[in-house]
């Protein structure tokens, strides 16, 4: 969990849903995995289903009442498409977004055609490394080469930012 770089058409707008606040209704990005996960999650749930189903399931010793559960209490709901982004041809993948992965994902950039664009823009708007952490020129430049970058890493007994604190190689400076 940290933050990656997604690739995204030119004129990707991600999609927004309301939420309840304290102060009300309002908009928010909506949180989204990566497109090109969801077949792979729908293979893996859909093979778990016929596991369960075909048995032996897990010991229930401790829990009995879980032996009478349905797949889908056990393991939750098949997933939605509904919850990943669109899994795009690479060839409409022209540009890049920062995107947070602590949830599912949403975007902390726009779109930008270049990793250098893209790492000005997160400098220059002290976007979100970690918390309210920032990152450098530097640092959001080798994630936006690098793909991504953990929320946050311990560099000589200090946490800081895993955006600031890998080198390009992805270990600590």
């Amino acid at each position: 969990m940290g933050r990656e770089v997604r690739r995204v058409p030119e004129n990707w707008e991600h999609p927004k849903e309301q939420m309840d606040g304290f102060d009300g209704p309002f908009l928010a990005y909506k949180a989204l995995f990566p497109g090109e996960r969801y077949q792979a999650a729908v293979d893996e749930w859909d093979a778990g289903r016929v596991e369960w189903e075909e048995g032996p399931r897990p010991d229930f010793t401790l829990k009995p009442k879980y032996a009478e559960m349905s797949y889908e209490e056990w393991a939750g709901q098949r997933p939605n498409i509904d919850n990943y982004m669109p899994n795009w041809p690479d060839e409409e993948r022209t540009h890049l977004m920062m995107y947070e992965n602590t949830s599912e994902g949403t975007p902390i950039s726009p779109a930008f055609k270049t990793p250098e664009e893209l790492a000005r823009w997160l400098a220059d708007n002290n976007a979100s490394a970690f918390g309210n952490s920032t990152a450098t020129y530097e640092g959001w430049l080798r994630v936006a080469c690098r793909g991504w970058a953990p929320s946050m890493i311990i560099v000589g007994g200090v946490m800081v930012s895993g955006v600031d604190g890998l080198t390009n190689d992805g270990t600590k400076e």
